[in-house]
């Protein structure tokens, strides 16, 4: 019920926006309201680790195989200690987690429907973290580059613990 609310909300203000522009002979402005967990203060940005490519192809199986093609800001953050902010997604029922995945964009965000392998973390804790997938928490770690095995996991934190 609350995020149909909040849809009818977001909906109801750009269309309100968008007809006084069309109104006035403008265009009507484009807002994008679905941004990324900001960067806390001497963390890594969510457009640093977005800007990693993948290739992919068709195996033989059919399935979509994909790889990393990393920047060299990114490759440079390889095995170094970073700090990043997201939303949890847990992986197994509980009050807290040890591996979870961080995710870039809020759960259910109707215009993210799947997270693409650049816009998620693999976090294995350090020790277990509280449960919560309503809240955005900020997460440090030592990056490991993963996904040259194909597995669609790009990034991974090692030794993690929640700030």
């Amino acid at each position: 019920m609350r995020s149909a609310i909040i849809a009818v909300s977001l909906a109801t203000v750009c269309t309100t926006t968008a007809s006084a522009a069309m109104q006035q002979g403008a265009k009507a402005p484009v807002q994008d309201v679905w941004k990324p967990a900001a960067t806390p203060p001497g963390g890594t940005s969510w457009a640093t680790l977005q800007a990693t490519k993948e290739t992919t192809r068709k195996s033989a199986d059919g399935y979509i195989r994909s790889k990393p093609v990393f920047t060299p800001v990114v490759q440079r953050l390889n095995g170094k200690r970073v700090k990043v902010a997201g939303w949890m997604m847990p992986l197994e029922a509980g009050a807290k987690q040890k591996r979870f995945v961080l995710l870039a964009y809020p759960p259910g965000c109707p215009f993210h429907f799947h997270a693409m392998p650049n816009q998620f973390i693999e976090v294995r804790a350090a020790n277990p973290v509280a449960t919560n997938e309503t809240k955005m928490l900020v997460i440090s770690g030592t990056l490991e580059l993963t996904g040259y095995d194909e597995s669609g996991i790009f990034y991974r934190l090692n030794g993690a613990v929640a700030s």
